[in-house]
């Protein structure tokens, strides 16, 4: 989640998120546009990338 959550923040793009016990669930979504951005797909690509690095 720190990881995620360092490039939200360099991104200015933040995502819904749900910690508990040992699930997190990520919600991504871009309200101005009503869905999906292009900031959301980088978002998801890294959360897969480094979530197969654990």
């Amino acid at each position: 989640m720190s990881r995620v959550a360092l490039l939200a923040e360099k991104m200015n793009h933040h995502p819904e998120w749900f910690n508990v016990y040992n699930k997190v669930q990520v919600t991504l979504t871009t309200h101005d546009c009503g869905g999906l951005s292009k900031r959301d797909v980088k978002m998801a690509k890294f959360i897969d990338k480094i979530s197969l690095s654990m």
